[in-house]
């Protein structure tokens, strides 16, 4: 009887051990990167929004987009000014020129005479079809280009312009030569406007 009892208790005492030892583990493995709530870590300060002078949040990713770049400006017939904004010659043997016009008069500006005076070049009507680039030191003239039909590669001013209007343009012409970049942009009675060349892409 007493080897029974002894027998019964030994395994009481190591089924209690087992367990406290299963206790023990789990509580070491609870403090891991596991389960378990993780309150005594600090988590890092976020970072505040930038405020800008009059209090609003300000957006660093938000900037005010940039004026464009004036190549040449010239002023010329009926208070028209024309501005070159950009010259760049491409991979395809072509130089894109482009920029605005606008209208300082009181009145209606049709462009008639832009479109250039050559018989084919009637059907553009308003337009920078009659624009040229001139290489005064390879003494050549590079016309607006056009396509099978005598439509220019250009911007036509549909309806014209109107008094204080300001309007976008372009004209396409045959790249001059590498290493040719300054160049004259003309067109109707305007001054010649001085322009570089730029490469594209």
């Amino acid at each position: 009887m007493s080897i029974r009892r002894s027998t019964m208790t030994r395994r009481a005492m190591t089924a209690a051990a087992i367990t406290t030892g299963l206790v023990l583990t789990l509580a070491g493995c609870g403090g891991g990167d596991g389960g378990g709530d993780k309150t005594d870590k600090k988590s890092p300060p976020s970072t505040p929004a930038k405020q800008d002078a009059g209090g609003g949040q300000k957006d660093d990713d938000k900037e005010a987009p940039a004026a464009d770049k004036v190549l040449a400006e010239v002023k010329g017939e009926e208070s028209i000014t024309l501005a070159v904004t950009s010259a760049v010659r491409d991979g395809g043997g072509f130089v894109t020129v482009s920029g605005k016009v606008t209208n300082s008069s009181g009145r209606f500006w049709p462009a008639a005479n832009w479109r250039g005076e050559e018989r084919e070049l009637n059907k553009n009507g308003s337009s920078v079809a009659g624009a040229s680039l001139i290489d005064n030191e390879g003494r050549k003239k590079y016309l607006v280009l056009r396509d099978t039909e005598g439509r220019c590669l250009c911007t036509k001013f549909t309806g014209g312009v109107k008094p204080s209007q300001t309007v976008d343009w372009y004209a396409q012409f045959p790249a001059p030569p590498e290493g040719t970049n300054k160049v004259d942009f003309q067109v109707g009675a305007m001054p010649p406007a001085s322009i570089e060349i730029s490469e594209g892409e």
